[in-house]
């Protein structure tokens, strides 16, 4: 059993005037271990740091341990701890033990919650489980250079400053603010200074700060059809009214005349998800207009248009805006990985306040030290060379993907080429279901997402969500005859 550490404060009862110290403390962590208060495997205390929380001598603690060491409650020996005996006395299991009452999770008749409480739904985390095709939405983590990364860290560890421990900038990290401005402005088409980046967990936070801060309830959002489902789920909890605007070959349509009373438009435009259409010049200024001329702010989530595999890289949204009312955001977790939790969001320069403002009140700063860490990755180069190697690796792994389609799914089903990101779309024929074909494919181990599950409307035409980023080519082969199989038997059940 895996040792737990639990050199905190063991907080006992008090003490009788007329008990022995040594009794008093032998009965006291004697009732902690059947009560299961001390869970076996536990660490105690060292002898010193207990007498002194307790005012005793060290010889009366080590009298009361050498006891509860020789009727087998605890174990250890001089210089590697005190521990609560994994295996406790056979007589010991025999002591009744008063269980203890669990809170109940269901709903109190009597509770009052806010609106918001009433509204939110659980956002669920990525799982842990071995990654096969086609999972979407995740990079290659095997390929992530961690060694690289250690090494940085380790550095940081070495030179850590009392400024770092006490904190940060609301809105991040200069350097890295900094960093991120650059690399956006170079590589991105943005137009900013680092003054007007913030530091966020991810694009959860850019978004609920977002919408906080310009929706009220009841106010409209227009969201993309299909879309992310979770900026659906922040601006529903917040109570804004969602109006679906549908996709053509250019990107997000305009909103029409029902959505002119919009305050916030959500876009992908640098790569539509979950669709993968890259939003044309002519639609993104068609848009900045449409806003302007609305009084909407545009959120434009960049989220992993880093990965650009073919055409002339297209400017970001910000990059063109000229009034101030693009909303930029990116995430790290989609390039490096998941756990990093670390984005940006780009404000407009009268916005800054308000937006650390209310950050300051919600988590106050990100952590400062994984901002160090990344900054020096980035300021030293190996942000650059993981991305330009990322690229060429997926390139491979998007064309062995539509290789292998050509070759066995043809006439089942019609793969999207996409220009950038991680994931491309599946199109069905016609009488096959999706969440069928999902179905069979698990049963397979092969793993796709269908569309409907992004749509708030019955879709015209069925597909699949299919990832080529975090596997490599063999399984990307494998799970292509596998989805073949899958579509041929439910053709034929389908006539």
């Amino acid at each position: 059993m895996a040792k737990r550490t639990a050199s905190f404060n063991l907080l006992l009862p008090a003490r009788g005037t007329k008990t022995p110290a040594c009794r008093w403390l032998y009965a006291a962590l004697r009732a902690d271990v059947l009560a299961g208060r001390l869970r076996p495997g536990s660490r105690l205390p060292a002898t010193r740091d207990l007498a002194r929380q307790y005012g005793l001598s060290r010889g009366t603690v080590v009298n009361a341990f050498d006891e509860l060491k020789s009727e087998g409650y605890l174990h250890g020996s001089r210089g590697s701890g005190t521990y609560v005996s994994s295996v406790l006395p056979e007589h010991l299991l025999q002591v009744a033990q008063k269980p203890i009452q669990e809170l109940s999770v269901k709903k109190q008749q009597s509770r009052k919650l806010s609106g918001y409480a009433q509204r939110v739904q659980l956002f669920p985390n990525l799982e842990s489980r071995p990654t096969r095709a086609f999972r979407a939405n995740l990079p290659a983590l095997d390929l992530f250079p961690s060694k690289i990364w250690t090494q940085i860290a380790a550095r940081r560890l070495q030179r850590l400053s009392i400024p770092q421990l006490l904190g940060c900038d609301t809105m991040g990290y200069f350097p890295l603010r900094t960093a991120v401005a650059d690399y956006l402005n170079t590589s991105r088409g943005t137009q900013c200074k680092p003054e007007q980046v913030m530091i966020v967990s991810g694009m959860q936070e850019a978004l609920d700060l977002a919408g906080r801060l310009i929706l009220n309830p009841g106010d409209q959002v227009c969201l993309e059809e299909p879309g992310y489902p979770g900026a659906a789920m922040v601006f529903e909890a917040l109570g804004a009214k969602i109006c679906s605007v549908s996709l053509d070959g250019e990107g997000m349509e305009l909103p029409g005349t029902r959505a002119r009373q919009a305050k916030l438009i959500y876009v992908t435009p640098g790569h539509q998800f979950p669709v993968g259409t890259t939003m044309t010049l002519a639609r993104r200024l068609q848009l900045l207009e449409w806003a302007r001329r609305s009084g909407a702010l545009i959120f434009e989530d960049d989220y992993d248009s880093e990965f650009r595999y073919t055409g002339r890289p297209v400017p970001a949204l910000q990059g063109l805006d000229r009034h101030g009312v693009v909303l930029f955001a990116g995430s790290f977790s989609k390039v490096l990985f998941p756990s990093l939790r670390l984005g940006y969001l780009v404000l407009p320069p009268d916005l800054v306040e308000c937006f650390a403002a209310t950050k300051s009140v919600v988590n106050r700063h990100a952590p400062p030290f994984e901002q160090t860490v990344l900054c020096d990755f980035i300021v030293d180069g190996h942000f650059g060379r993981h991305l330009r190697r990322m690229r060429e690796v997926y390139a491979e792994r998007l064309s062995i993907l539509m290789q292998s389609a050509r070759q066995r799914l043809a006439g089942l089903l019609e793969i999207s080429s996409v220009e950038a990101g991680l994931q491309t779309v599946g199109w069905l024929h016609p009488g096959v279901d999706s969440e069928a074909a999902t179905r069979a494919a698990e049963a397979r181990k092969v793993e796709v997402m269908p569309l409907s599950v992004y749509s708030r409307r019955p879709m015209q035409r069925q597909g699949l969500q299919m990832g080529f980023a975090a596997v490599n080519t063999k399984e990307i082969k494998r799970g292509v005859h596998q989805l073949a199989i899958v579509l041929e038997d439910l053709a034929r059940a389908h006539p």
